[in-house]
C-alpha cells in the first residue's frame, strides 16, 4: 500500500497537489460552516433520567428555554432608566415566540437589595423551530441591549450557544495566528531553510481544513461541541507537524545516501511512512474508547478527532510525497557528519539510563508517581460560568448576578416532577431534606406537579448532588423523575463510571494489537502502555493540582474551581495516550531498524534514540507551542485540556522517552523482542514488513 502511495506522488505530483488544494479551499468555505451550528450540550446522556425527564418536561410544559439579562447602573429605580426597561419590556412582550416577560421592578427578587442592578428574564415559547428560535433570540438580545443608562449583558439558553460558538470562532484564529508564525520561525531553525520549513506547514494547513471539512460533515447528522473545534483544529495542526516533520527529516536523510528525489521519496513513505501509518492508527485506537460512552459529546468527539487524524496520516503520505516530489530537489540533503556525532546528547542519554537501568527506572517511575498523586482527589463537574473569560457576555452576567444578590440566586434548580397518583406530601419530604435552600411547585394542566429545588451552594456542588440522590432514594415506588443541571451531572458520573472499564479495554486491546504488529514483540507493548500511563498520569495530576486545587492558576489565567470540566479528564487521557504512541513509535521504528540489521539489542536502543531523539524532541516542541497557543483563549475547559496534553507531551518526550524506555529496554535486553512461537508465525504471516536499511545505512557516512 505505502509502495502504491509513493508511486501515485512521484509519477502524478501535479493531480495529488491540485486535489489538495481544492480540499484546502472547500475547508476553509464550506468547513468553517460548522462554526454556525455548535452546541453547548455537553453533559446530556440520552436513555439516562435527566433526559427522559427533561424530554417529558418538553412535551407537557408549554415554556420553552428562558434567556437573562441583566441591568446595571448606580440606581436601577431611576425614573428614565426605569422607564427606558418598562418600554423594553413591552416590546419583548410582543416578539414573536416571547411566551412571558415578568415586570422586573413589580416581581420580588429581580431588583437587587443593592438597588444597582435588575435582572429581566425573558422565557420562550415551547415547540419552536431552529429558525425561529434564532430569530427570536436575535431579536431579544437586540431589544434588551436597546437599554441606555447602564451596562446590560443578556445570555443564557439557546444565546449561551451561540456566544460560545462565537468564541470558539475567535480563539482558534486567534490559536493560529499565534502558532503558525511561531511553528514556522521554529522549522526554519531545526531544517535551516525556507522550503523545508514550509512543507510541514503547508501540511498543516491541509489538517486544519480537513478538520473543518470533517466536523462539518459530522454537524449534519450529530450535534458537534464547541469544545470539539477548538480540541480538533489544536490536535489536527499539531499532527500535521509532526508527521511532516518525520518525513521531511527522512527524505533529508535519504538523500544524504545518494539517492535521487523519486528513490529518495520512495525510501520515505515505505519507511517513515510505515511509522506514520501506524501512529495514525494508534491514536485513532485510542480515541475509539471514547465510542464506548452513550455521550453523544464523547462520540462526536471520538468521531471528529479520528477523522482529522486519518485526515493528517493522509496528506503526510500523499500531499507531502507529491510536494517533495516537485520541489524535493531545492531542499538541501542532510548534513554528513563524522561517526558518532549524530544525535550525540541522545545516544550519551541512552548509554546512560543503559548503564544504570534500575536505578533511572526507579527514579523516574518515583517522579512520575508523584506528580500524579493528585489524581486520587479529581473531582469532575459541569462548571458554571466561572469557566468563561471575563470578557464573555455569559460571565459578565454571572458576575453581575453573584455581586448584586444574594448567594444561590441565578442557580440552576433541581427539577422534581411528580406525575399524577403520586403522594400529595412528597413536595413537604422534599423540602425538608438538608441542603434545601428554596423550593417552588409548579402544578401543570395534565396534574403534574413541577417542584423546582434551589439546593444550597452550586448546581453541580456536592449538596446539590447527594440532594439529587436523596430524592431518588426518597421517591421509592412513586412515579418521581428527577432532571436539572446536578441531576444530569450525577447521570453523566454513572455512566463514565459504568463505560470506563469497557473503553479502557477496547483501546488495551486495539494498542496492544497494534503495536504488537508493528514490532512483532509481546513485551514491548506491554511496557509501552505502562509507561504511557505514567505519563498520563503525572499529567493529569498537575492539571488538578492547577485548575482544581488553584495552585499557579492565575499564571495561565484561570483560577482554582475546586474541579475539573468534566470534558477534560477524558479528553485529556485518550488525545495524550494517543500522542505518546506516536512518539513511541517513532523510537520503536529506529531500535527495530537497527534491531534487525544488527542483533545487538542493547546497540538498538542506544542506536534508535540516536537517529530518533532529535526527530522526537522537536516534534514535541512543536506540538507544545500549538497547545500553548490555544490556551491564550482563556477559556477554563480548553486551558486543562491544553496544559494537560501540552505536559504529556513534554514529559513524554523527556522523561519517559528519553530515559524510561532506554532504561526498561535495557533491563529487558534480547527479551524485550520476544513473542511466542505461534504469535511469532502469525506476525511474519500477517505483520507489515519492509525491507531493513543496511548496516551502511545505519552509520552516518563521514
Amino acid at each position: 500500500m505505502l509502495s502504491t502511495l509513493a508511486r501515485v506522488a512521484t509519477r502524478r505530483p501535479r493531480t495529488v497537489i491540485l486535489t489538495w488544494i481544492a480540499l484546502i479551499v472547500l475547508g476553509f468555505g464550506l468547513g468553517t460552516g460548522v462554526f454556525g451550528r455548535l452546541s453547548d450540550a455537553v453533559p446530556d446522556v440520552p436513555g439516562t433520567e435527566s433526559d427522559r425527564t427533561a424530554q417529558l418536561l418538553d412535551d407537557v410544559d408549554p415554556r420553552g428555554e428562558a434567556l437573562t439579562a441583566v441591568v446595571e447602573a448606580p440606581r436601577v429605580t431611576d425614573p428614565e432608566l426605569r422607564a427606558q426597561v418598562e418600554r423594553s419590556v413591552a416590546d419583548l412582550r410582543r416578539v414573536t415566540g416571547v411566551a412571558a416577560v415578568p415586570d422586573p421592578y413589580a416581581t420580588e427578587g429581580l431588583a437587587s437589595r443593592d438597588g444597582r442592578a435588575l435582572i429581566v428574564p425573558v422565557t420562550l415559547k415551547g415547540g419552536l423551530d431552529d429558525d425561529q428560535e434564532d430569530e427570536t433570540v436575535d431579536a431579544v438580545a437586540d431589544r434588551v441591549k436597546a437599554i441606555d443608562g447602564g451596562d446590560v449583558h443578556v445570555s443564557g439558553g439557546p444565546l449561551l450557544g451561540k456566544q460560545l460558538g462565537e468564541r470558539a470562532q475567535e480563539d482558534v484564529k486567534r490559536a493560529e495566528l499565534i502558532s503558525l508564525p511561531v511553528v514556522l520561525g521554529l522549522l526554519l531553525l531545526i531544517f535551516g531553510g525556507l522550503r523545508a520549513a514550509g512543507l510541514p506547514l503547508l501540511v498543516a494547513v491541509s489538517g486544519v481544513a480537513g478538520a473543518f471539512l470533517a466536523l462539518f460533515g459530522f454537524s449534519q447528522i450529530t450535534e458537534i461541541s464547541v469544545y470539539v473545534v477548538q480540541v480538533t483544529t489544536m490536535l489536527g495542526l499539531g499532527l500535521a507537524v509532526d508527521y511532516a516533520l518525520l518525513m521531511v527529516v527522512r527524505f533529508r536523510e535519504e538523500r544524504r545516501t545518494g539517492a535521487d528525489v523519486a528513490e529518495a521519496v520512495h525510501r520515505t513513505v515505505e519507511r517513515a511512512g510505515r511509522t506514520i501509518l501506524f501512529s495514525g492508527l494508534t491514536v485513532a485506537v485510542s480515541l475509539s474508547g471514547l465510542l464506548v460512552f452513550p455521550s453523544p459529546f464523547l462520540r462526536s468527539m471520538g468521531l471528529a478527532v479520528a477523522a482529522v487524524v486519518v485526515v493528517d496520516m493522509l496528506a503526510a503520505l500523499t500531499l507531502l510525497p507529491a510536494l517533495l516530489t516537485r520541489f524535493g530537489a531545492r531542499i538541501a540533503p542532510a548534513k554528513k557528519l563524522p561517526p558518532g556525532a549524530e544525535g550525540r546528547v541522545f545516544a550519551r542519554l541512552a548509554r546512560f539510563a543503559a548503564r544504570r537501568p534500575l536505578a533511572v527506572t526507579t527514579v523516574s517511575v518515583l517522579a512520575l508517581l508523584t506528580l500524579a498523586l493528585p489524581v486520587s482527589n479529581l473531582r469532575i463537574d459541569i462548571g458554571d460560568a466561572r469557566q468563561l473569560p471575563a470578557s464573555t457576555e455569559a460571565r459578565q452576567v454571572y458576575d453581575a448576578v453573584d455581586a448584586h444578590y444574594p448567594a444561590g440566586a441565578g442557580v440552576d434548580p433541581i427539577v422534581v416532577v411528580a406525575r399524577p397518583g403520586t403522594d400529595p406530601a412528597f413536595a413537604s419530604r422534599v423540602k425538608a431534606l438538608d441542603g434545601v435552600a428554596s423550593a417552588e411547585t409548579q402544578t401543570l394542566d395534565d396534574g403534574t406537579r413541577v417542584l423546582r429545588v434551589t439546593p444550597a451552594g452550586p448546581a453541580d456542588g456536592a449538596t446539590a448532588t447527594q440532594l439529587v440522590e436523596k430524592v431518588r432514594e426518597l421517591r421509592a415506588d412513586e412515579p418521581v423523575k428527577v432532571a436539572g443541571t446536578a441531576a444530569r451531572l450525577v447521570d453523566f458520573r454513572h455512566m463514565i463510571g459504568d463505560r470506563a472499564p469497557w473503553a479502557a479495554l477496547t483501546v488495551l486491546l486495539g494498542i496492544l494489537a497494534l503495536l504488537f504488529a508493528f514490532t512483532g514483540s509481546v513485551l514491548i507493548p506491554l511496557r509501552t502502555v505502562l509507561t504511557t500511563l505514567l505519563s498520563l498520569g503525572a499529567a493529569l495530576g498537575v492539571v488538578v493540582l492547577v485548575f482544581q486545587d488553584g495552585h499557579f492558576a492565575s499564571w495561565l489565567g484561570g483560577e482554582g474551581l475546586g474541579s475539573l470540566s468534566l470534558t477534560a479528564p477524558p479528553l485529556i487521557v485518550a488525545i495524550a495516550f494517543g500522542l505518546a504512541m506516536d512518539y513511541e513509535l517513532f523510537i520503536l521504528a529506529r531500535m527495530r531498524e537497527s534491531w534487525h540489521a544488527t542483533g545487538d539489542a542493547r546497540e538498538a536502543v542506544v542506536t534508535g534514540l540516536r537517529r530518533s531523539g532529535r526527530v522526537v524532541s522537536c516534534a514535541a516542541l512543536l506540538l507544545a507551542v500549538v497547545f500553548g497557543a490555544f490556551m491564550t483563549g482563556g477559556f477554563a475547559p480548553i486551558l486543562e485540556i491544553g496544559l494537560g496534553l501540552t505536559l504529556a507531551v513534554v514529559i513524554d518526550a523527556t522523561l519517559v522517552r528519553m530515559l524510561l524506555v532506554p532504561a526498561t529496554m535495557a533491563l529487558m535486553g534480547t527479551r524485550a523482542w520476544w513473542a511466542p512461537r505461534a504469535l511469532r508465525t502469525l506476525h511474519d504471516r500477517f505483520g507489515l514488513h519492509e525491507e531493513a536499511p543496511s548496516e551502511r545505512e545505519l552509520v552516518p557516512r563521514p
